[in-house]
């Protein structure tokens, strides 16, 4: 099947649906200048001092673990996202979701660029590199306006330890993401993946869910996944190329 055939078909499905979902992975953001974990020429395969070691030390020591994170600086992966800026397929999924085509995003992402783009249906699953989170009681805030001459710097609401939002190896995934995943996940009847590998739990599990409770998976991706055989109908484009041919088509509908 052509792209523009699986495209149009895409279009059908979503045209029909009540409740679209969607989840977006690095593949997204590689067309902003961000590159993958595990591509071919991701950041895990070409740097070799990645901690994995982070919570078991914030745990332990969160004054500790502030200190090392303010005298580390920025890496490589945090100046491409602070230079990205929101690509066609960002606007896209927005558009999306300002037409009515798409009740909820989730993403794997933590490069704010769905927010940016104007999504407000949001999960991110794995934090967002520009907000810190209430380790008591879950609450956001902007990273920029905490003040940081006290560590561990502590939550205005409730004075419980503050980290940033960005979940780290070994830490669990915060449970109003994770439950919000998986509820959209069992309320999608289509479930739409763009350029994620399908290899990072439970982020992985969410399109299996919606395919158990009957939702048709559409995937976007150039490359073949670990839900490929499982798709029901595959767009093998970049998401810059297939979402606003998406978006075009659906338009006009309206």
């Amino acid at each position: 099947m052509s792209d523009n055939q699986a495209i149009r078909d895409a279009a059908r499905v979503i045209r029909s649906s009540r409740h679209a979902v969607a989840l977006t992975g690095a593949g997204i953001s590689v067309e902003s200048g961000i590159p993958t974990y595990r591509g071919e020429d991701g950041i895990w395969s070409r740097i070799e001092d990645i901690s994995i070691d982070g919570w078991d030390l914030f745990a332990s020591d969160p004054k500790q673990w502030w200190e090392q994170v303010i005298a580390r600086g920025s890496g490589e992966l945090a100046e491409a996202i602070d230079r990205a800026e929101p690509n066609a397929g960002h606007v896209a999924m927005a558009q999306l979701e300002e037409m009515g085509r798409l009740a909820h995003l989730i993403t794997q992402n933590i490069d704010n660029l769905h927010r940016r783009a104007g999504s407000k249906r949001l999960t991110e699953i794995h934090g967002n590199r520009y907000l810190v989170r209430c380790m008591n009681c879950g609450g956001r805030d902007r990273l920029e306006t905490i003040p940081l001459d006290r560590l561990p710097p502590l939550c205005p609401e409730c004075g419980g330890i503050l980290k940033t939002d960005v979940v780290m190896f070994g830490e669990p995934i915060p449970e109003d993401a994770l439950n919000e995943g998986y509820r959209q996940a069992a309320s999608a009847d289509v479930f739409i993946t763009v350029g994620t590998s399908a290899m990072v739990h439970p982020a992985a599990d969410f399109p299996l869910v919606a395919k158990r409770h009957g939702a048709p998976l559409i995937e976007i991706n150039p490359n073949d996944t670990a839900l490929t055989d499982i798709a029901d109908i595959v767009i093998r484009a970049p998401a810059g190329v297939a979402l606003p041919a998406l978006v075009e088509l659906l338009a006009q509908e309206l």
